[in-house]
Formats: structure tokens, C-alpha cells, sequence
């Protein structure tokens, strides 16, 4: 994972800091992260979006192919209190966590940007990012999940559950529709989903655990925290769903700037 890192993050400084010429570009885009997950309710839901931004530096490899390395933000949060359904408002989880981001990708045009102002495209490619699922106790008290181990991970009791890492890779994919402005600058739409390979990013995935057994190992806080029904679930009851992998969204409007081309008439 930490050679994973270090290839990111020294392809986006050559992006980053290589001198400015024909193909390169710059862009910025202000939007939402939109959570899907545990703790999400039905397909697409206005409770589960978030803010979010992206900062990209790209380069033009010809007509078709553009290559771009970037850096995102992005604000997620899932409450079972938010759902329509008796039984998950029971339930009672909740998370926050701020992400950080880093991707290589390539965006793929499927009309010739040459012969038309306005044309789709998609995009891939790899990336990893941070996070840190939250909530809160009964004191309104901030409280990190992953150290607790709220599903036995990182116990010995619970040899295959894992404790799980705050770095993960993800994949992009997605596309958008560009419009040139006068040559030297264009506005996009655009919406990628990142594909995970955790379910653990709202710290939600699998069956609750003995709760004697997390209250020796991990204290007051963890039972709290795990334990948020009434009355306590017992030891292998449904918590999550593992079968399943959580992802976000990643989408909105970029302003692009070309940094080396002319205006157009």
C-alpha cells in the first residue's frame, strides 16, 4: 500500500510541477460526494450528498486521449435515523468522514474535440484516499469508529475480521459532456464513481459481536458506539451487509483552463 502511495503521489508532482506547454491544463471542480453504503437509504438519496471539490492538472495527448492526475475533498455522512423503514431507524448508526483524495486518470473523448465545441467523454484509472468514520455519543461527543473495533476487528476472538486501514485504493469510472469556450477554456459536467475495495467506509459491513467481550477489550466507548439500539442486538445478529462493497460519487462542473492555447474569435 505505501509503494502504492508513493507512485501516486510522485506522478501527480511530475504533473504538477512540469513546465507548462500546448497540451497542458488546469481545472477546478466545485460539487458534491455522494455516499452509497451501510447506512445509505435507497438508490440515490438527497441525505446522503455531501460537499465536495476537485483539483486537476491535465495534458493532451492529441485529439482523444487526455491524461490527468488530481486531488479531491469531499464531505460523507449516512444516518439510519434519515430512513423510512421502522426497522433501520431502530438500528440507529450513524458516520461522518472527510476524504482526501489522490487519482491518475485518462479521459477518453468520443467525439473529436477538433471538430466539435461540445462532446462526451469518459474517464478511469486509479487512485487511493483517506478517511476517518466518526460520530457522535450521547454527549453530542465526537468519537473516531476505527480504533474501537465496533464489528471485532483487530480482536483475537475475531481472527478473521481485520483491523481495517484508513488508506485504500479505489478505481474511477464515470464520464461527462465538455463544452469549449472560445478555445482556451471550457466548462464539463461530470459525474465518476469510485469504486472501493473496503466495506468499512461508513465502519458498517458485517454481524455484531459479543458485547462482553468488546467491553473487556475495548472499553464503555466501543459498546456504545456499536451497540446503538434498543434493546442490544445479540452476538451474530445483522449488522451490516458484507456482500457488498460501499463506494461514493464523485460530480460536478469543471472549469477548465488551457493554459498555453489562444482565444479563439
Amino acid at each position: 500500500m505505501k509503494r502504492f502511495h508513493l507512485i501516486i503521489l510522485l506522478l501527480f508532482a511530475e504533473l504538477f510541477y512540469a513546465n507548462a506547454q500546448e497540451g497542458w491544463q488546469v481545472e477546478i471542480m466545485p460539487g458534491v460526494a455522494v455516499y452509497r453504503g451501510d447506512l445509505s437509504q435507497g438508490p440515490f438519496s438527497l441525505k446522503s450528498v455531501g460537499p465536495g471539490v476537485n483539483l486537476n492538472v491535465k495534458y493532451d495527448f492529441g485529439d482523444m486521449v487526455v491524461l490527468r492526475s488530481g486531488i479531491g475533498w469531499g464531505l460523507l455522512h449516512g444516518d439510519d435515523k434519515e430512513s423510512n423503514k421502522d426497522y433501520i431507524r431502530t438500528r440507529n448508526l450513524s458516520f461522518k468522514t472527510m476524504i482526501l483524495e489522490l487519482s491518475l486518470s485518462a479521459e477518453i473523448n468520443l467525439l473529436d474535440p477538433e471538430a466539435y465545441y461540445a462532446y462526451p467523454y469518459l474517464l478511469t484509472g486509479v487512485g487511493i484516499f483517506r478517511f476517518n468514520p466518526y460520530a457522535y455519543d450521547k454527549n453530542h461527543k465526537k468519537v473516531n469508529l476505527q480504533p474501537l473495533g465496533t464489528e471485532g476487528q483487530g480482536l483475537p476472538q475475531y481472527p478473521g475480521r481485520k483491523k481495517y486501514s484508513l488508506t485504500q485504493p479505489f478505481i474511477p469510472f464515470g464520464g461527462g459532456w465538455k463544452y469549449n469556450v472560445k478555445g482556451k477554456y471550457a466548462v464539463s459536467f461530470e459525474m465518476a464513481v469510485r469504486y472501493l475495495f473496503t466495506d468499512y467506509l461508513d465502519d458498517v459491513s458485517t454481524t455484531y459481536i459479543n458485547k462482553g467481550i468488546l467491553l473487556n477489550e475495548r472499553g464503555q466507548t466501543a459498546v456504545d458506539m456499536a451497540f446503538r439500539q434498543t434493546p442490544s442486538p445479540v452476538e451474530g445478529e445483522q449488522r451490516g451487509n458484507e456482500k457488498t462493497k460501499d463506494f461514493y460519487i464523485m460530480s460536478g462542473v469543471k472549469f477548465t483552463w488551457y493554459m498555453n492555447r489562444k482565444k479563439t474569435p
